[in-house]
This record gives structure tokens, C-alpha cells and sequence, in this order.
């Protein structure tokens, strides 16, 4: 059993910073990878940012210069930093992650998602 869960969500003023943070817990062997998705009213949800283990950091190009994904091994957790916030952030905001586990063929990857956390950027 895996849970993942998201916080850090909230409104803030056009050209404020939120921090976002996921925490994976469980039966966990290693993670793969972790990243943020968003979704926001009336279209698919898109890739934000991710961040393989051991590679190198992922950002959608709308975010770039702008949000930095980090993540704590040791935790099993990964944030979002999130300045200069824009209206058109205006999402929920997932986070996945994806288990790596051994199995007697060899390797395992299975995808987890968090209950999303919404994030409003208004004045």
C-alpha cells in the first residue's frame, strides 16, 4: 500500500510564490521518479515538471525560469517552488510518482497520484 499526499496548495496575488510539497509512504523500494501535473478547469491535465532519480529535471516550457522542482530521497519527497505566479497557473496540481520494485524478472514500475491540491492565483 502507497499513499501520496500533496500540500501546500492556496490563493495568492498575481506575481506571488507558493511552495508545493509531496510526500510518498508506504511499501516503497525505490522511486523511479517524481513530478507535478496540472489540470485546470475544462482542459487535460499537462505535465509541470519531473524529476528522475539520479537524471536531470524536466520543466514544461511554460514554467520555465519560473517554478524549480527539487526532491529528498531520504524523505521520499519532492517539491514544487513556484514564483512570479501567473493567473494562467490556476490548477490542481497533482503529484506522481512512480515506484521502482524487483521482481524475479527483473524490474517494476507502477505510477501513483495524490489527490491534487488546488492553486488559485487571483487578485
Amino acid at each position: 500500500q502507497v499513499q501520496v499526499e500533496e500540500s501546500g496548495g492556496g490563493l495568492v496575488q498575481p506575481g506571488g510564490s507558493l511552495r508545493l510539497s509531496c510526500a510518498a509512504s508506504g511499501t516503497i523500494f525505490s522511486i523511479n521518479a517524481m513530478g507535478w501535473y496540472r489540470q485546470a478547469a475544462g482542459k487535460q491535465r499537462e505535465l509541470v515538471a519531473s524529476i528522475p532519480s539520479g537524471g536531470s529535471r524536466n520543466y514544461a516550457d511554460s514554467v520555465k525560469g519560473r517554478f524549480t522542482i527539487s526532491r529528498d530521497n531520504a524523505k521520499n519527497t519532492v517539491y514544487l517552488q513556484m514564483n512570479s505566479l501567473k493567473p494562467e497557473d490556476t490548477a490542481v496540481y497533482f503529484c506522481s510518482v512512480v515506484l521502482r520494485t524487483p521482481t524475479s524478472t527483473g524490474w517494476s514500475l507502477q505510477g501513483y497520484w495524490g489527490q491534487g491540491t488546488q492553486v488559485t492565483v487571483s487578485s
